[in-house]
């Protein structure tokens, strides 16, 4: 295991105090060092948001891109340098808002990435407006008679599109959290963890307390390679309790890397050789 101390950055952070933001930073950071990831092989992609500022604290390689856009240079990087782990991170609005339509395409493509949704339920950086996960009829800074759109179900949407690990996890148990990211870690392909974290500023419905109550992890009887239960499960959310864990994980189902037939030959883009004859050449096609 390597030292955590090496993920420490210099940058001053800027979230608020009891943020669960601050707890999903420790858990990647401890997730890092225990699967012996050094920085230098560690990319941290994000867009724009709270969440999206993650790889600022953490000193490892970082791409910080726009609102909804950390998916596109995220697949580029791993498509070019396949020895990379490639993380993105970001809160719900950024990731199911603007970034949906990325979203889904990644989870097509199957390409061997990690995300991470920072879920509060609520857009943190822009003052509290409703985002694609808050529930039906609550009241925000920007909402005063109650959100009016059904929320997106994250987990389902990605079952569906094709996602291969698909998983829940709270930002309040750091333990299990950083278990469930070391699996994604270790998965072929696409990776979800949807976790849920607490807004202390502006969302005063879904409180540390308010998932503590709810929040129940899967425990090793479940199927997580049933899909129809993956849907029954990802489908549960609020009173009756929230499930948590590894709802979804399909093996053995190719890459976009191993079906690419540029990429296939599993030689990365970055170690190719060219030749100054065939820049001119590619060159020329384009004046």
């Amino acid at each position: 295991m390597l030292d955590i101390k090496l993920y420490n950055s210099k940058d001053e952070n800027s979230w608020c105090p009891g943020c669960g933001n601050f707890n999903i930073l420790d858990a990647i950071k401890q997730a890092a060092a225990e699967l012996e990831i050094l920085p230098e092989q560690l990319v941290m992609v994000s867009g724009i948001g709270q969440a999206a500022k993650t790889p600022h604290y953490i000193r490892a390689n970082g791409f910080n891109g726009l609102h909804g856009r950390a998916l596109p240079p995220a697949q580029a990087i791993k498509m070019v340098n396949k020895d990379l782990k490639v993380v993105v991170t970001g809160g719900d609005g950024d990731a199911y808002g603007e970034g949906g339509n990325h979203f889904l395409h990644a989870q097509r493509r199957n390409v061997d990435i990690v995300q991470l949704v920072h879920d509060n339920q609520i857009y943190g950086l822009t003052k509290g407006q409703g985002s694609p996960t808050t529930a039906l009829g609550q009241k925000t800074s920007m909402q005063f008679e109650g959100v009016n759109i059904y929320p997106l179900n994250p987990l389902a949407v990605a079952i569906s599109a094709g996602a291969t690990f698909v998983a829940r996890a709270f930002s309040g148990d750091k333990a299990k959290l950083i278990e469930i990211i070391k699996a994604a870690m270790n998965h072929k392909g696409y990776a979800l963890i949807d976790i849920l974290q607490p807004c202390v500023t502006f969302n005063k419905v879904n409180t540390f307390k308010w998932y503590k109550d709810r929040v129940y992890y899967l425990d090793e009887s479940y199927d997580a390679t049933n899909k129809l239960l993956a849907f029954e499960k990802a489908s549960q959310f609020g009173d009756e309790g929230i499930p948590a864990g590894i709802i979804y994980k399909e093996e053995g189902k190719s890459t976009y890397e191993e079906l690419h037939p540029v990429l296939s030959s599993g030689k990365s883009l970055v170690d190719r050789q060219w030749s100054p004859n065939e820049t001119e050449k590619f060159l020329s096609e384009f004046m």
